[in-house]
C-alpha cells in the first residue's frame, strides 16, 4: 500500500486539520469531526446537514458553504457518521427554520441520521425532516444498502436544495425541492481498478487488467456483472442505456449530465468520456441544458466514472445556476 499518511488510524483526523488550515471560510470541530461555515446560520434560514463516510472528497465537507451546506459530518473512511456527531451538527446549525438532513441510502447513514433527527426533536425542539438519495440503477440491493444506493445525484440535491435553502424558503419547500431532484435523477457507474481502504492496507476486491465492474457502487460493492474493457464509446453506452432503460427521457427533454470521475481517473478521460455521453444523448434528442465534469464523489483512488442525468426545468435550472462558493463547486460569486 502505497500513501500519503502518517497513520492509517488518523487519516480522517489530520485531513480535517488540513481542510481547517487550508479554508478559512470553514470551521472545523476537530472534536465530533464536522465541518461547518465560518459563519453561523442566518437566523429564519433552512440549514442544510449531509455527512457520510470518508473518503468520497469533495463529498461532503467539500460542499460545506454559499448555496449548499451548512453543515457536513465525517465518518471514518467509507464508515458512516454516528449520530453524535449528526446530533452536534443539526443542533448547532438551526436557525429556528429547522434543519434538512439529506442522506445517502446506505444502511449505516440511514440509521444514523434517524436517530440523531429523534434525539434532536427530543433533547433541543428542533424540527427535522430528512431526504434519502437512491439514485443508482445498477443494483436493487447490495451489500449497504435495503434498496437503491445513493450516489451521484446526492450532489445535485445539495446544490439545488442548498439555493432554495438561501433564497429562504421554508423547511417544507426546501425538503420537496431536495425530494423531486432524487426523483428525477439516475445515476450508474463503472470501475476499472479497485481502491484501498487505509486501515484494510489491501484492495477491496480485484479486477484483471482488461476487466471493468458495471454498476460498481462508491465503497467497492459489486455492481451488474464484469466485463472485458471495452472502448470509451462501448463504455459510455453501458452508463447511459441502463439510465435510459429505468427513466425514459422523451426527445427535448433537457437534462443536467454529471459525469463523475472516482478518484483515480485523469480528467482527460473524463472529458473524453463525456463526449461520448453527449454524442449518445444527442442521437436520442435529449439536450443537455448544463454539465458537470470532474470528480466530486470519489472512492479514494479506484479508476472509473459515474454518470448522472437530472431531468430539469426552468425553476430546477435557475436554483442550478443560482450562486455558489464552496471548495468543491462555486460560481457567480
Amino acid at each position: 500500500m502505497k500513501k500519503l499518511i502518517n497513520d492509517p488510524d488518523d487519516v480522517v483526523s489530520e485531513a480535517l486539520l488540513g481542510i481547517d488550515a487550508a479554508h478559512p471560510e470553514l470551521r472545523v470541530d476537530h472534536a465530533q469531526k464536522v465541518i461547518y461555515r465560518a459563519e453561523p446560520t442566518r437566523r429564519g434560514k433552512v440549514a442544510i446537514v449531509s455527512g457520510g463516510g470518508s473518503g468520497h472528497e469533495p463529498l461532503h465537507g467539500g460542499f460545506v458553504g454559499l448555496g449548499m451546506l451548512d453543515a457536513a459530518c465525517a465518518g471514518e473512511v467509507f464508515t458512516s457518521p454516528v449520530p453524535d456527531q449528526i446530533l452536534a451538527a443539526t443542533q448547532e446549525v438551526d436557525g429556528g427554520a429547522g434543519v434538512l438532513h439529506l442522506v445517502k441510502n446506505y444502511t449505516g447513514d440511514v440509521m444514523n441520521f434517524e436517530m440523531a433527527a429523534e434525539m434532536a426533536a427530543a433533547a433541543a425542539d428542533v424540527e427535522v425532516v430528512s431526504v434519502v438519495t437512491d439514485d443508482d440503477v445498477a443494483v436493487q440491493d447490495s451489500l449497504y444498502t435495503a434498496g437503491r444506493r445513493g450516489v451521484g445525484v446526492t450532489v445535485l440535491v445539495e446544490k439545488i436544495a442548498g439555493a432554495a435553502a438561501e433564497e429562504g424558503r421554508d423547511l417544507a419547500e426546501v425538503a420537496r425541492v431536495a425530494t423531486e431532484v432524487n426523483a428525477r435523477g439516475r445515476s450508474m457507474g463503472v470501475a476499472l481498478t479497485p481502491c484501498t481502504v487505509p486501515a484494510a492496507g489491501k484492495p477491496g476486491f480485484t479486477l484483471a487488467d482488461d476487466e471493468i465492474e458495471i454498476g460498481i457502487g462508491i465503497h467497492g460493492e459489486p455492481g451488474r456483472r464484469r466485463a472485458k474493457l471495452g472502448t470509451a464509446k462501448e463504455t459510455a453506452a453501458l452508463l447511459v442505456d441502463p439510465i435510459l432503460e429505468d427513466m425514459p427521457l422523451d426527445r427535448g427533454t433537457r437534462v443536467i449530465a454529471f459525469l463523475n470521475g472516482l478518484g483515480g481517473t485523469p480528467l482527460i478521460e473524463q472529458y473524453l468520456m463525456y463526449h461520448e455521453v453527449s454524442t449518445l444523448l444527442e442521437g436520442r434528442g435529449i439536450e443537455i441544458a448544463r454539465s458537470l465534469v470532474g470528480s466530486y464523489i470519489t472512492s479514494l483512488e479506484m479508476a472509473g466514472v459515474t454518470l448522472t442525468l437530472l431531468e430539469v426545468d426552468d425553476a430546477m435550472l435557475s436554483l442550478w445556476d443560482a450562486p455558489v462558493s464552496t471548495p468543491g463547486l462555486r460560481w457567480g460569486v
